[in-house]
C-alpha cells in the first residue's frame, strides 16, 4: 500500500500543481468573457488557442512520455536528459526560424493578425523548452517545486491579464510601446508569462551541447506513435473551434461569436478536465516505475476503478451545481445560451481520464504505435460528426463528438488490451459506475432542471437525493476492499 499512498500523495500535489493555476486561468476565462469587448472576440482567441495546441503537440513530438520510458529504463540517466534537452532545443529553434519567415501567408490563410501571430510563436517556443525540465522534475518527484513554478508562471500570466485587459487605456498611455488591442495585450501577457517561467526552470540548460544519436533515434522510434497519438488527441479537444469556423452556415462574424459560445460553455466542464488531468500527471511515472512488479496488474485494476469510483461522484455532483458555479467562469449572461453542450463535454473528459488509465498496456510494454491507432479512430470520428452535422445542428455536434471519439478510444483501448496485457478489471462494477453517473447527470440536468427551474430549492433537494443514492450504491458495493485499504493504510 506504500506504492499507492505514495502515488496518491504526488497526484495530490499534482492535482493542486494543475487545480490552484486553473482555478485562476478560471479567472482569466471570466476575464475574457467579461472585458472582451463581443462574443467574436474571444472567439478568436479560443481559434488562435486551437492552433497553440496543435503546434504544441507537433513540437513536443512526443519527447515528454519518451523521456520518462528511458529515464526509468537507462542507466545513464544523464545522457537521457541531455538527449532530450537539446533536442526539443534544436527543433524549437528551427521553428522559431522558420516561423518568421512564413508568418504573413499563415495570417493570411488562418484569417488571424499577424500581429497576435508574432506573439504566439514565442509562447510555443519557450513552452517547449519547459517540457523536458518540468518532465525531470516529475521524474525525480519534486512534485512541490514543480507545483511552485508552474504557480507563479499561472499567477504572472493572468496578473498581468487582467491589468491589460480591465485597464488598458491606462497602461496603453503609460507603456506607449504597448498596443491598444485587448487581443493582443492578452497574448504578450502569456509570452511574458512563459519567458519568466523559462528563465525558473532554465538550469538543466546550464551544461555542454550533448545529444546522443544512438538513444535519439531509439527515443524518436518510441516517441512518434506518441506524436500520432497526441495529435489526435488535440484534434479531438481542439479543432472543433477551427471547423466550427470554416463550416458553419454563418459570416466571419456570426461563426467567431458561435465559437466563443461555444468555447465558453465547454469551458464550464472544466472541473472533469482538472480530476483527469490531476490524475494523469500523477499517475503517468508511476505507470514506468511499477512495470517491473509482480503486482503491477492488480495495481494498475485498482488505479482504474479508484479513478471511476471517485469520478463518478464528483462528475454528478459538479453537475449539481453547474448553475452555481457558472457565475464565477464566464463574465456576461450572454455565453450561456450554449450551455446545453456541457454535460456533455463533462461526460467526454470523464471518458477520456477512463481511456488515459487504460493506455498503461501500450505505454510500458512500448507498444505506443497502438496508441496512435486508437487516437486516429477518436480524431477521424471527430471530423467526421463535425463536418456531417456542424452545418445543421451548429456546436452541438461538436460536443458530441468529443463525447463520442473520447467513448469509443476508451472502448477500443480496454478491448485491445486485454489481448496484449491482461489486466484484472473490476468491469462489472465500473460499467454499473459509469452508466450511474451518465444516467443521473443527464436526467439531473436536461428533465429535473427544466421540471423544477433552474436554482430551485426542490431542484437542490433532488439533487441531494440522486447523490446519496449513488454514493450509497457505491459504498455497499466497494465496502470490503475500502475498508481493506483503509486498514492496510492504519497498518502502514
Amino acid at each position: 500500500m506504500s506504492t499507492l499512498k505514495n502515488l496518491f500523495k504526488h497526484t495530490f500535489v499534482y492535482g493542486l500543481a494543475t487545480v490552484l493555476p486553473r482555478v485562476l486561468t478560471v479567472l482569466l476565462t471570466w476575464l475574457l468573457t467579461k472585458y472582451l469587448d463581443t462574443e467574436s472576440d474571444f472567439g478568436e482567441v479560443s481559434i488562435l488557442f486551437t492552433y497553440i495546441v496543435l503546434l504544441n503537440v507537433l513540437l513536443t513530438y512526443g519527447m515528454e512520455t519518451a523521456f520518462f520510458r528511458f529515464y526509468n529504463g537507462e542507466s545513464a540517466t544523464d545522457k537521457t536528459v541531455k538527449t532530450s534537452l537539446w533536442a526539443l532545443a534544436l527543433t524549437t529553434l528551427v521553428f522559431a526560424v522558420t516561423s518568421i519567415f512564413w508568418i504573413e501567408p499563415v495570417a493570411r490563410l488562418s484569417d488571424i493578425d499577424v500581429s497576435y501571430w508574432r506573439w504566439v510563436i514565442g509562447i510555443l517556443s519557450f513552452d517547449t523548452l519547459m517540457v523536458i525540465p518540468f518532465a525531470l522534475m516529475r521524474a525525480k518527484n519534486q512534485s512541490m517545486k514543480y507545483a511552485v513554478i508552474k504557480m507563479i508562471s499561472v499567477v504572472i500570466s493572468v496578473g498581468t491579464s487582467a491589468v491589460f485587459l480591465i485597464a488598458t487605456q491606462k497602461m496603453t498611455s503609460i507603456f506607449t510601446w504597448l498596443p491598444n488591442d485587448k487581443k493582443e495585450l492578452f497574448f504578450i501577457s502569456g509570452c511574458m508569462a512563459s519567458a519568466l517561467t523559462l528563465l525558473f526552470v532554465s538550469k538543466p540548460y546550464i551544461s555542454k551541447i550533448y545529444i546522443d544519436i544512438s538513444l535519439l533515434k531509439r527515443m524518436l522510434r518510441y516517441s512518434w506513435p506518441i506524436l500520432i497519438a497526441g495529435l489526435a488527441f488535440a484534434i479531438n479537444e481542439a479543432l472543433d473551434k477551427v471547423l466550427l469556423q470554416w463550416l458553419l452556415p454563418l459570416n466571419e462574424q456570426e461563426a467567431k461569436e458561435q465559437v466563443g459560445i461555444y468555447t465558453a460553455c465547454y469551458r464550464l466542464a472544466i472541473g472533469m478536465t482538472l480530476y483527469a488531468t490531476a490524475f494523469r500527471l500523477g499517475v503517468e511515472p508511476f505507470f514506468f516505475s511499477q512495470s517491473k512488479d509482480k503486482d503491477a496488474s492488480q495495481q494498475y485494476a485498482m488505479i482504474t476503478k479508484a479513478f471511476v469510483v471517485l469520478g463518478a461522484i464528483g462528475m454528478f455532483v459538479y453537475i449539481v451545481l453547474l448553475d452555481v458555479i457558472k457565475p464565477l467562469l464566464i463574465g456576461k449572461p450572454s455565453y450561456l445560451v450554449g450551455m446545453k453542450i456541457t454535460p456533455i463535454v463533462v461526460f467526454a473528459f470523464f471518458f477520456f481520464g477512463i481511456y488515459q488509465t487504460l493506455s498503461v498496456w501500450y505505454k510500458v510494454t512500448d507498444k505506443t504505435r497502438y496508441g496512435a491507432y486508437i487516437s486516429i479512430s477518436g480524431a477521424a470520428l471527430t471530423i467526421v460528426l463535425n463536418v456531417v452535422c456542424i452545418p445543421t445542428i451548429g456546436y452541438t455536434a461538436s460536443a458530441i463528438a468529443t463525447c463520442a471519439a473520447y467513448g469509443l478510444m476508451m472502448i477500443v483501448s480496454y478491448s485491445i488490451g486485454r489481448k496484449h496485457m491482461p489486466i484484472p478489471y473490476d468491469l462489472k462494477n465500473i460499467v454499473l459506475y459509469i452508466i450511474l453517473s451518465v444516467g443521473f447527470s443527464s436526467v439531473f440536468f436536461y428533465l429535473l432542471r427544466d421540471y423544477f427551474g433552474i436554482g430551485s430549492i426542490q431542484l437542490y433537494l433532488a439533487g441531494i437525493l440522486m447523490t446519496v443514492v449513488l454514493v450509497g450504491v457505491i459504498w455497499y458495493r466497494e465496502q470490503p476492499l475500502l475498508q481493506r485499504i483503509l486498514r492496510r493504510k492504519n497498518e502502514s
